[in-house]
């Protein structure tokens, strides 16, 4: 695994130019990773400046501890980002957050280690999980999930046109023996899928899908996005930067119902504070450039948006 891959955060520039607009604030990485945007975050903070950042993942935590010793201004928290109120106000930072920044997905470093589960491409127990420390792992979501559920998941989470086919093949096959490596379960997958994508692996989208249920990936965006609004004061920025549609969707609708503000009854006299917006988009989203992309081809499907609080 290439050192380049644990540090190449994606679209690291703009992220922090549009997320520090004040190195005295109080800033939040809701996904540490490697800590690629929380050290280029931590280079454009005064020393009055401050950092949390967050992580499910062990390995991340290491990397974060070691910086927490060299920085001060930095504390890493081994939670999922979905207990970001629960943490700042521990602090007695709700409301005075500048700026809170979420890089959302799976990480490079565990996409590359065959032990994680995470890729079909390499053979490895199916874990899956952000976290190894708790929660259930993939192989135990494929052996419990009932076909119906399983169905749902490819649908929704997978985007997966062929989730009945896949389910039930899977469900006969776990019926005959255990399926417990990533390797078993593509080739179970690649064998009921009908019709291959070009140039896309045809386990993907259900592989994707049981991470994101393994992981409670969009229920905890939900959650921590209207935590966001509570946290950040008057002024202070949300970045996203989404790498599905799923994801980008849940974000830019978000965003758009808070911008929007309340729905009243068409021809009611309305004064604009009577509408509540509680934010507004700051430019449009953002994709990696050519550079970038020569760089690091995972950049590729990366959509950053951003927006300020107003109220």
């Amino acid at each position: 695994m290439s050192t380049k891959q644990e540090h190449d955060a994606v679209l690291l520039e703009e992220a922090v130019e549009a997320l520090v607009i004040d190195p005295n604030g109080i800033y939040i990485d809701c996904t540490f990773g490697r800590g690629g945007h929380s050290r280029a975050i931590l280079s454009h903070l005064s020393e009055e400046g401050r950092l949390i950042g967050f992580d499910k993942d062990l390995q991340a935590i290491a990397v974060g501890e070691q910086l927490q010793q060299e920085d001060a201004r930095f504390n890493i928290v081994h939670e999922s980002f979905s207990l970001l109120e629960q943490e700042v106000s521990k602090r007695g930072w709700v409301g005075e957050v500048t700026g809170v920044l979420m890089d959302l997905g799976v990480s490079s470093p565990q996409l590359d280690q065959a032990e994680r589960g995470f890729s079909f491409m390499q053979d490895g127990p199916l874990d899956m999980r952000m976290d190894t420390t708790r929660g259930q792992t993939a192989e135990q979501w494929i052996a419990n999930t009932d076909e119906e559920d399983m169905v749902w998941a490819f649908k929704a989470f997978g985007e997966e046109r062929y989730a009945k086919r896949i389910a039930r093949a899977i469900v006969e096959k776990r019926a005959k023996a255990p399926i417990t490596r990533t390797k078993q379960l593509a080739d179970i997958i690649s064998e009921a899928h009908p019709r291959w994508e070009k140039h896309k692996h045809p386990a993907t989208r259900c592989f994707q899908a049981i991470r994101i249920a393994v992981n409670r990936e969009l229920d905890d965006l939900k959650d921590t996005l209207e935590q966001v609004l509570n946290v950040l004061k008057v002024g202070g920025r949300l970045v996203a930067i989404s790498f599905h549609s799923l994801e980008d969707r849940i974000v830019k609708q978000f965003i758009q119902k808070q911008a929007q503000g309340q729905n009243f009854p068409a021809g009611l006299p309305i004064t604009e504070d009577m509408i509540n917006r509680r934010m507004k988009k700051v430019g449009k989203f953002t994709k990696a450039g050519d550079s970038e992309l020569e760089r690091n081809i995972r950049a590729r499907s990366a959509v950053m948006r951003v927006a300020e609080k107003l109220s």
